[in-house]
């Protein structure tokens, strides 16, 4: 299934389910983890590591600081980031996982044609451990 298409399947849940974070919280469907290490042994569920990035599906309208002024979202539905390991919340809807998070815990957009390079570097990274 492409990307696209899961996008727009998701956007019509959105729509009937009118999902709207609030303030800068931001609403983000986790890449799948994976199930194979670089050696290749296959992973069982409990082993895999949760994902760090995924994809933004909604956004909240921003937070207002105490001096009145609104804090612009500078993310926006459709951008892959990566986010801090324990920040967020999970959710589940509709049977999906999802992780609701705020704006400050978000620490990279990642652009599409780099999301390969950061997948292998995080390989490498996971057997220097």
């Amino acid at each position: 299934m492409s990307s696209h298409f899961k996008r727009v399947i998701f956007f019509e849940l959105m729509i009937k389910n009118k999902i709207q974070p609030l303030f800068d919280n931001v609403l983000i469907r986790p890449l799948e983890a994976e199930a194979k290490t670089a050696s290749g042994i296959i992973l069982p569920e409990t082993a895999q590591e949760k994902p760090q990035m995924g994809e933004i599906v909604a956004v909240g309208p921003g937070k207002v600081t105490p001096k009145g002024e609104k804090e612009p979202i500078v993310v926006a539905v459709g951008q892959k980031v990566m986010y801090k390991k324990w920040g967020g919340n999970e959710v589940k809807l509709n049977g999906e996982e999802l992780i609701l998070v705020e704006q400050k815990d978000i620490l990279a957009i990642i652009e599409e044609d780099k999301m390969e390079a950061i997948k292998g570097a995080v390989q490498v990274l996971k057997k220097q451990k």
